[in-house]
C-alpha cells in the first residue's frame, strides 16, 4: 500500500516560509502540515542555481516521502531558480512564490514600483517574464538586500542594526518616488512593521504570504485532498532542531517540537532523510 498524500508540503531555506505556512493554516485549519527548512543550506541567495535545484529536489521527494500532496516553495529564491525544474520532475502540484509585480503595477499611483529581493531572485527567469507581462508602463527599482535572511534567521527582528540595514536599502527606492513596496522574500514578511515604519503611510507595501495561501487552498481543494481533520503541523529543519523550535515558538506561536533531518548526496542527487526521535 503506497503512502497517502493529503498532507499540505512547505519548504524554505529557514524561517522565511513560515510566513507563509501561517496563512495557509488560517485558510485550512484542519489539515495536516509538514514544513521543511533547509537551515544548514541558509541563505539560498548565496547559492548557485544548480545548488538551489538540487537541493529543491530533494527535499520535494522527502515531503511526498512524507505524505505531501501539494508542496509550496515558500521561497522566492528557491522558486526562481527551481520551480520550473521542479514542475517537470514532479507530478504532484507544485505552488511557488513569485513577487507581486502585477498587483504592484495595477495599483501605483505615482508609476513607480520597488522590489526588495534576493540576488538570484532578480536573475531567475521568473522575474523577468512578470517584469515582460505586468510592469511594461511602470518603473521598477530593485535593490538586493544583503544580511537580512540571516538577521531574521538569528531573530534579530528589532535590532537597531536591522532597520539601519534597511534604512540604507529602502532609501534609493523612497527618493526615487516609489508609493508601492513589493516583499521578495518570504524572511522579509517578519520584518513588515519595521519595513512599513520606514516607508510610511504614503507608501504600500505588498506581501504576497497572503496570495500563496488562497492558491495553495484553491490547489489542494482542486485536487480533492482532505487529510484526517486533526491540523496537525510537523516541523523538519537540516539545521538544529532545538533553535528552530525557539524560532517557530517566537515567529508563529506555535510550541510543536521540530525533527531533525540529514543530507546525503547520492549518485549525484541530494537525499534527505529524517533522524530518529525528536530535536
Amino acid at each position: 500500500m503506497g503512502i497517502r498524500r493529503s498532507a499540505i508540503g512547505v519548504f524554505d531555506s529557514g524561517v522565511g516560509g513560515l510566513s507563509v505556512m501561517r496563512e495557509i493554516a488560517k485558510l485550512l485549519p484542519e489539515e495536516e502540515i509538514i514544513y521543511f527548512a533547509d537551515s544548514i543550506h541558509c541563505p539560498y541567495g548565496k547559492r548557485s542555481l544548480r545548488e538551489i535545484r538540487g537541493f529543491s529536489q530533494g527535499i520535494v521527494r522527502f515531503l511526498l516521502d512524507q505524505g505531501a500532496g501539494v508542496v509550496v516553495v515558500a521561497c522566492n529564491t528557491a522558486s526562481a531558480a527551481a520551480l520550473s525544474y521542479l514542475r517537470e520532475k514532479f507530478s504532484v502540484p507544485i505552488v511557488g512564490m513569485e513577487p507581486a509585480v502585477k498587483p504592484a503595477a495595477l495599483t501605483t499611483r505615482s508609476g513607480k514600483v520597488g522590489v526588495i529581493a534576493t540576488k538570484v531572485t532578480f536573475q531567475g527567469e521568473l522575474f523577468a517574464k512578470l517584469i515582460e507581462r505586468f510592469a511594461t508602463n511602470v518603473e521598477v527599482y530593485t535593490q538586493v538586500c544583503p544580511s537580512l535572511v540571516e538577521r531574521v534567521e538569528a531573530g534579530l527582528l528589532d535590532d537597531p542594526e536591522t532597520e539601519g540595514l534597511l534604512r540604507a536599502y529602502l532609501r534609493p527606492m523612497l527618493k526615487a518616488g516609489i508609493d508601492t513596496l513589493v516583499l521578495g522574500c518570504t524572511h522579509y514578511s517578519f520584518l513588515r512593521r519595521t519595513i512599513e515604519g520606514i516607508v510610511g503611510p504614503e507608501v504600500r507595501v505588498i506581501d504576497p504570504c497572503f496570495a500563496v495561501a488562497r492558491q495553495t487552498k484553491r490547489v489542494f481543494e482542486r485536487e480533492g485532498l482532505r487529510g484526517e481533520g486533526r491540523g496537525e503541523h510537523l516541523f523538519y529543519t537540516s539545521g538544529d532542531p532545538r533553535v528552530f523550535t525557539e524560532m517557530v515558538k517566537r515567529l508563529i506561536g506555535e510550541r510543536g517540537k521540530v525533527k531533525g533531518t540529514l543530507w546525503e548526496k547520492l549518485e549525484g542527487e541530494w537525499r534527505l532523510y529524517p533522524k530518529s526521535g525528536l530535536g
